[in-house]
């Protein structure tokens, strides 16, 4: 169930989500709004049963507006009981307006329900307006036969959107299911209880908390060291060589910076060496023991301190490792074409490989969700810093048969590592180590979350599972199949959705993301020098999404700590959709501008990362080109009908024709590849359903044109959709493309 928060007054302008409109209403709902709650002649019903905890200081009686209801139907069944059966993807319904200022206490959401089958999640708009920035996706409602109290607290959300005064609503969106059928009764806002304000208080430090850092971490970008640094940083077998230097006159002191630590914050560094003064080089044991367990040192920084009596002081910016010592080195296995495929999995039709001319794709793993700390059946061992971890057969064996089958086809391969939340672990002690302290379901979808590096077990579970991917696959002489480069979590600009850690500042956030690509980078460059990470962004370029941040933030701030701590090769994995998912018309799309300052990149304005990509701030050490694949991006085909087809291939041709122009783009890996029925209504696979009724797994008008793309049978497949599109020719690219 989705919640929105508004205010007087109701815009006509629809949502922007992945692509999903949220309908608006009109007169309706105006109409609605004076519309009494109150019927005489609804009998009563028995009191429910008392919550937990006892209503405190007020409570403020909500009641939905049934003439607004949305994809639902809705009836009054009894004084404040409501029965609710939703009807589509999209249900929702509008509270009727508050008649008078809700009391400045009363903030936690409260009512009893009964459903056989449940809500996936609640999500509560604060209106007006009713936009994502002012919604809070709340946790699910569980089935239960018995009546059951359901809260959950917006005093956040309340303050930032300024919601209660008079003639304020809300809109309550119950999943995403049609065919849930619920009974509720009670809908209230009430006061908080003890241990509700205690959780507030404890947020609240903690965004105090999170602003100092973001403070800390901005300084400590913009400042210059001048008299002192770390210049190189070398990693060995069993040592490490760090040079540097630093002024006479006083005491300083080399100090390691392991994830775990923060380097702004820090008043002691309890892993320090000292260090003479002038230019100095220490060589240093590479893996140390640490809380029984054993720590590799490739996975710290290093920096300069100075030493006053008992204060330790920062004086330089740190520096990861600049080399660290591989066992392969080999040339790159570079793309032999544009084309690719996201999210390769086995199925009937994976002959595709070669009838689509693939070279590239994406395969997802979920890296510790089958991941072991005891012993188990049926699992296979891995030792790592001292301790042994498992990771389950069949998941081995899953992810070999899908990597061995495109190893055999020299396709190139990109990991995507997803970490999901803790309850998805089959070992709860892994997934307590890997959820982020900071995960928060309430602030969105929260499908995975950032990996935990606050902790020293923590750090080392993670690295434990990226070690063990990147020996079985990530060396040459692998026989299990093959992995090039990885990408590290999905879509970090909407990281409340897809990498979640809680609401944080963009530079807090950016720096744990950091640190896992880093750790990922110096772990699997140790089996193959030429292996990638990647950053994972959707199609919001300088649009900041109620999700999360804009994708130029995040990419400006990997430069801005790359600059300061010591580049190193990561690349782009960019997800231009159409700006809105379900129209395949991306040629239409109003915000993807020729600007480097566009809210969106899509399909339209490739042009944007393409030039971005060439701009000398962004080259890797200055000099060479990132990678820039499109790894996970489609056109859509609302329906099977013909019009919906060809509109749905227009959009590749389109999109095809500018791909192959631009150097900066290196290849498109489609996604779906077949069509998928739980993304959301979707169907932006080259093929249909697999259980499409007549015709499962059907290749679809954009199936044969992926085909034809860069071949001698192009432009012939292609000539049929300048029509449609409304172009004479396929000089689409364009040159001038403002700041």
């Amino acid at each position: 169930m989705r919640i929105f928060c508004a205010e007087k007054g109701f815009g006509n302008k629809g949502l922007k989500g992945k692509g999903k409109a949220v309908a608006r209403l009109g007169g309706v709902l105006l109409a609605g709004l004076l519309f009494a709650a109150c019927q005489k002649d609804v009998p009563p019903v028995p009191e429910p049963e008392p919550d937990p905890t006892p209503d405190p200081v007020t409570v403020e009686y909500l009641r939905p507006n049934t003439t607004t209801a949305h994809q639902m139907k809705i009836s009054q069944t009894g004084q404040e009981l409501y029965q609710i059966v939703t009807e589509g993807e999209d249900p929702y319904v509008y509270t009727q307006a508050l008649s008078k200022a809700n009391p400045a206490d009363s903030v936690v959401l409260t009512f009893e329900y009964r459903s056989s089958q449940g809500v996936d999640f609640l999500q509560v708009f604060l209106c007006a307006p009713v936009t994502e920035e002012r919604s809070n996706r709340t946790k699910a409602l569980e089935a239960t036969s018995e009546w059951k109290t359901w809260s959950y607290n917006l005093y956040f959300s309340i303050r930032d959107c300024a919601w209660g005064r008079a003639g304020d609503y809300l809109r309550l969106d119950f999943g995403n299911r049609a065919g849930i059928s619920l009974d509720i009764r009670n809908l209230r806002l009430r006061g908080m209880t003890a241990e509700e304000k205690k959780e507030v208080e404890q947020q609240e430090y903690e965004e105090q908390r999170d602003q100092a850092m973001e403070t800390r971490l901005k300084d400590y970008l913009s400042r210059d060291y001048p008299e002192a640094g770390i210049t190189s940083v070398q990693v060995g077998g069993d040592q490490v060589a760090v040079q540097g230097y630093c002024p006479a006159g006083q005491t300083y002191a080399l100090a390691e910076i392991p994830p775990y630590q923060d380097v702004t914050e820090s008043s002691e560094f309890p892993f320090a060496t000292p260090v003479s003064s002038g230019t100095f080089s220490a060589t240093l044991d590479r893996w140390v023991e640490r809380g029984g367990m054993l720590y590799d040192r490739v996975l710290s920084k290093w920096a300069v301190v100075l030493l006053e009596g008992e204060k330790e002081t920062l004086a330089s910016h740190a520096r990861y490792a600049d080399q660290v010592g591989a066992l392969s080195e080999l040339p790159p296995l570079e793309l032999s074409s544009k084309k690719g495929l996201g999210g390769f999995h086995i199925n009937p039709v994976v002959g595709d490989l070669d009838e689509l001319g693939i070279t590239s794709v994406t395969v997802n793993i979920l890296p510790t969700q089958q991941m072991f700390l005891s012993p188990q059946a049926n699992a296979v061992a891995h030792r790592y810093g001292g301790k042994t971890y498992y990771f389950s057969e069949s998941f081995v064996q899953e992810t070999d048969e899908r990597l061995a089958l495109l190893q055999e086809k020299n396709i190139v391969v990109a990991a995507i590592l997803l970490i999901p939340p803790a309850s998805a672990h089959q070992d709860p002690s892994v997934g307590a180590l890997m959820q982020h302290p900071s995960f928060d379901p309430s602030v969105g979808a929260a499908h995975y979350t950032m990996p935990n590096l606050t902790t020293p077990e923590s750090v080392n579970c993670y690295a434990a599972a990226l070690d063990f991917l990147a020996t079985r696959y990530g060396s040459d002489q692998s026989t299990h199949g093959k992995i090039h480069k990885w990408i590290l979590h999905n879509e970090v600009d909407c990281g409340r959705d897809w990498t979640n850690m809680g609401n944080k500042p963009v530079t807090v956030y950016t720096d744990t993301y950091l640190k896992s690509m880093r750790m990922c980078y110096h772990i699997v460059r140790q089996y193959d020098a030429r292996a990638e990470v990647m950053i994972s962004l959707t199609h919001s370029w300088t649009h900041e999404s109620a999700q999360g941040y804009s994708s130029r933030n995040i990419l400006n701030l990997l430069n801005a700590f790359c600059r300061r701590e010591g580049d190193f090769r990561w690349g782009v994995a960019y997800h231009p959709y159409p700006q809105d998912l379900n129209n395949p018309r991306t040629w239409e799309d109003s915000e993807a501008l020729f600007s480097m300052s566009t809210p969106y990149v899509t399909f339209k304005n490739l042009e944007v990362l393409d030039r971005w990509s060439k701009q000398p701030e962004n080259l890797y050490k200055g000099t060479q080109k990132r990678s820039v694949w499109l790894s996970e991006n489609g056109t859509n085909s609302r329906t099977y009908q013909q019009k919906d087809l060809e509109e749905q291939a227009a959009g590749f041709a389109y999109a095809w024709k500018k791909i192959k122009a631009l150097e900066g783009i290196d290849g498109i890996q489609w996604h779906n590849w077949v069509d998928n029925r739980q993304e959301e209504g979707l169907r932006i696979g080259l093929r249909k359903f697999p259980d499409e009724p007549d015709d499962p797994y059907g290749a679809k008008p954009v199936w044969y044109l992926y085909r034809a793309a860069g071949t001698a049978q192009e432009e012939e497949a292609f000539e049929p959709y300048l029509a449609v599109i409304g172009l004479s020719d396929w000089d689409i690219v364009q040159e001038n493309i403002a700041q």
